[in-house]
């Protein structure tokens, strides 16, 4: 029989308190597939930051499947030595998807019932909560959509309401996502902004819960800032590093290195590494403008 992997991830509960009480964010850094959770996990390595690797259900899909995923990010951690935590996160999780990842051994799931009746939200929310405390993980909430398309789960990005922020932030939940004007991909010409009004009104009433702000690509460095001092602990990154690894990718072909037979620069180890360092590159910056940077 193989050894199992002794390297674990943790709950994001510890790493999120800490983050809101410093004014600091942690970075949630969407994976893909092999490349992009090495990628990740070297920029932590060499930076000593915590992070939490987000995990849709189309990726997980991808990635064939929530186990295969666990046993991935447990070895790949082992492997290069990972002794910073490192969080393994559902991201818009349906509620079978929640309770999928869980048993295949997540440490936290994101339940996102915004776009259900909020008191069948509040229901499926504290089944998958009763769920996570059996098998020590961390859950996060949703309330208020958030704007844009994400593997299929998509809104119009409409304001989180205040009363039901404070009555899901009483629930035995490590942070709780509000649509406060977010949204996810990339940002148009016309947007108007992070509505930091109603963060400040959610902040007051959900007790010095973390708060997570989703579609972190292209949101101002000024606004990113001004959204941690109001509460906001938990940021989350995917389509800047799709970007910037598409970026490097293209220009390691249209210089045509794929096609340098003397240097085998078709050997996908090869071919990828632009992008692996692309994504890297981005998530280290990340790190820094949310202040995480080091805090390990």
């Amino acid at each position: 029989m193989f050894k199992k992997s002794t390297r674990k991830t943790v709950k994001i509960t510890k790493m999120l308190q800490d983050a809101k009480n410093n004014k600091y964010a942690i970075a949630h850094i969407n994976i893909n597939n092999l490349e992009w959770i090495k990628s990740v996990l070297d920029a932590v390595q060499e930076t000593n930051t915590p992070v939490i690797l987000g995990v849709s259900e189309g990726a997980a899909k991808y990635m064939c499947g929530f186990k295969n995923i666990v046993q991935m990010v447990e070895n790949v951690m082992e492997a290069k030595k990972i002794t910073q935590p490192v969080a393994l996160h559902l991201d818009h999780g349906s509620y079978s998807g929640a309770i999928a990842a869980l048993k295949a051994g997540f440490s936290s799931v994101m339940f996102d019932g915004s776009s259900l009746p909020f008191n069948e939200n509040l229901f499926k929310l504290k089944k998958v909560i009763a769920l996570a405390k059996r098998k020590n993980a961390s859950v996060e909430a949703e309330v208020g959509g958030i704007g844009g398309q994400e593997d299929g789960v998509s809104s119009a990005g409409e304001l989180a309401d205040v009363s039901e922020c404070e009555t899901i932030a009483k629930q035995s939940i490590a942070c709780l996502a509000a649509g406060i004007g977010n949204i996810h991909g990339i940002y148009p010409s016309d947007w108007k902004g992070l509505n930091f009004k109603r963060l400040s009104e959610i902040t007051r009433v959900t007790n010095n819960m973390p708060l997570v702000l989703h579609g972190g690509t292209g949101i101002p460095t000024d606004q990113i800032k001004k959204a941690i001092e109001l509460g906001i602990a938990k940021i989350n990154v995917n389509t800047e590093c799709q970007l910037a690894f598409a970026a490097a990718t293209r220009k390691y072909i249209e210089e045509n290195k794929d096609i340098d037979l003397k240097n085998k620069g078709f050997d996908p180890r090869k071919l990828l590494k632009p992008g692996c360092d692309a994504i890297k590159e981005a998530v280290i910056k990340k790190f820094k403008i949310f202040g995480c940077l080091g805090k390990a």
